[in-house]
C-alpha cells in the first residue's frame, strides 16, 4: 500500500482527511480535474498548481491509444511526460464500455474496442488495463470493472456486478507495483441495494487501499443517486478513501461529502466552460448571453481567481463568441471554483461549522437524509 489516509475532523458522516500519496499530500474532500490525454484543455500545469489542484485524472483507454503507454513509460512516466509534480489517478478504461458502447464488445475475457484512431480492434483485459496503468505510473490506479448505465434494468446489472468482483482478483494479481501505486476497487450494482451490498462486501474482503463508487451520474434521478452513495459509504471502511466517480456538479459534491465521500472527478467544469458557462455561488452564468455584452462586473465578485481579478463579463462575452481564450479563462475560473469548494468543505468540517457552510444548499436536497446535518 502506497498511501496513508488520516481523518482529521468529522461532522456526523462528513469527514475531512489528509491523503498522503507518493507524489503529494492531499486534503479531502477533493475534486480532481479530468485530463483525458494528459492535459487539462487550455491550462498549463503551472496554472493548475496555481489554483490548488492536487490530483489530475488521466484516461487509460485514450493514453494507451495515443501516445501509448509504452512511450510514456520510456519517457519516465506520465508525471514527467506532462510536467506534473503532484498526484495523478488513472481510470481503468471501463467507463468507455458505456461512452463508446457502439465500439465495444464485452465478454468475460475483457472488452474489445474498435479504435477511434485507426479502426483496429483493441482488447482491454483486466490484466492489460493494470499493465498499462503500471507503465503510466499514476499514484492511484483503478481496477477494470464492467460498467452499465444505471438506467438499465434486468439481469445485465447482476452480471456486471459479479463480473466486476471476478475481475478485481485478476487486477490484483496483475498489479506489479503495489508499493508505488494504489489499486482502488469499484463498487457496481446499479440502483439495486442488494447487489450494491454484495459488491461492497466482496471488495472490502480484498482489503484494497481505497474504494470507488461507480456506475452513477448516468441519468438516474438524484434521490436514487444519493441513496446509493449513502448505502455504499456506510459500508465502506472508515480508514480508507472513498471516491464517487464522475461527479462534478457542486451540489452533488456537497451532498456526497455530507454522506461521507472524499474524492470526485468530472469533465463538467471544463466542458461547460467551453460552452461559455461559468460556475458561481448562485448557480451558473451564461457568458454568451447578450446581457453580458456591457456588464463590467467580474464573473463572481467574491472569487479570488486571476480571471475574476482581471477581466469583466463583457470582455469574456466578447471572447467566448469568437476566441479560444474565452474558454481557457472560463476553464481556469471554473476549476478554481471547484477546488475552492473542496477547500471550503475541508475547512468547514475541521472548524466544526459544516452545517452553517452547507446551509445555502436547498433544504429539499436533505429531506430524506435527516442524519446528515
Amino acid at each position: 500500500m502506497a498511501l496513508r489516509f488520516e481523518v482529521l475532523g468529522r461532522f456526523n458522516r462528513a469527514r475531512a482527511a489528509r491523503l498522503t500519496l507518493p507524489h503529494f499530500v492531499c486534503q479531502t474532500p477533493l475534486f480532481m480535474p479530468v485530463g483525458t490525454q494528459g492535459t487539462i484543455k487550455g491550462l498549463t500545469t503551472n496554472q493548475l498548481e496555481e489554483i490548488g489542484c492536487q490530483i489530475i485524472l488521466g484516461n487509460t483507454y485514450h493514453l494507451a491509444l495515443r501516445p501509448t503507454s509504452e512511450l510514456i513509460d520510456e519517457l519516465g512516466g506520465l508525471h514527467k511526460f506532462m510536467n506534473w509534480p503532484r498526484a495523478m489517478l488513472t481510470d481503468s478504461g471501463g467507463f468507455q464500455m458505456v461512452s463508446l458502447l457502439h465500439l465495444a464488445d464485452i465478454t468475460e475475457k475483457g472488452v474489445t474496442f474498435q479504435s477511434p484512431v485507426d479502426g483496429k480492434p483493441m482488447l482491454l483485459t483486466p490484466e492489460e488495463s493494470i499493465q498499462i496503468q503500471n507503465r503510466i505510473g499514476a499514484d492511484i490506479i483503478m481496477a477494470l470493472d464492467d460498467v452499465v448505465k444505471t438506467t438499465i434494468t434486468g439481469p445485465r446489472i447482476e452480471e456486471a456486478m459479479y463480473r466486476t468482483l471476478r475481475w478485481i482478483d485478476r487486477c490484483i494479481a496483475a498489479h506489479k507495483k503495489p508499493n508505488e501505486q494504489n489499486l482502488f476497487g469499484i463498487v457496481q450494482g446499479g440502483l439495486d441495494p442488494v447487489l450494491r451490498d454484495i459488491c461492497v462486501r466482496g471488495l472490502v474482503e480484498r482489503n484494497l487501499p481505497g474504494y470507488a463508487i461507480g456506475g452513477l451520474a448516468g441519468g438516474e434521478d438524484k434521490d436514487s443517486f444519493w441513496r446509493v452513495v449513502a448505502q455504499c459509504t456506510a459500508l465502506l471502511p472508515e480508514d480508507k478513501p472513498r471516491y464517487v466517480m464522475g461527479v462534478g456538479y457542486p451540489l452533488d459534491i456537497v451532498v456526497c461529502s455530507a454522506l461521507g465521500a472524499d474524492l470526485y472527478d468530472c469533465v463538467y467544469p471544463t466542458r461547460t466552460a467551453r460552452f461559455g458557462t461559468a460556475l458561481i455561488p448562485e448557480g451558473v452564468l451564461k457568458l454568451k448571453h447578450k446581457a453580458m455584452a456591457e456588464d463590467t462586473r467580474p464573473i463572481d465578485p467574491t472569487c479570488s481567481c486571476m480571471v475574476c481579478k482581471n477581466y469583466t463579463r463583457a470582455y469574456i462575452h466578447c471572447l467566448v463568441t469568437k476566441d479560444a481564450m474565452g474558454s481557457q479563462l472560463l476553464s481556469y475560473h471554473n476549476l478554481h471554483y471547484m477546488l475552492q469548494l473542496s477547500r471550503d468543505l475541508h475547512s468547514s468540517i475541521i472548524e466544526e461549522r459544516f452545517p452553517e457552510y452547507v446551509c445555502p444548499v436547498p433544504t429539499e436536497c436533505f429531506k430524506n437524509y435527516n442524519f446528515i446535518i
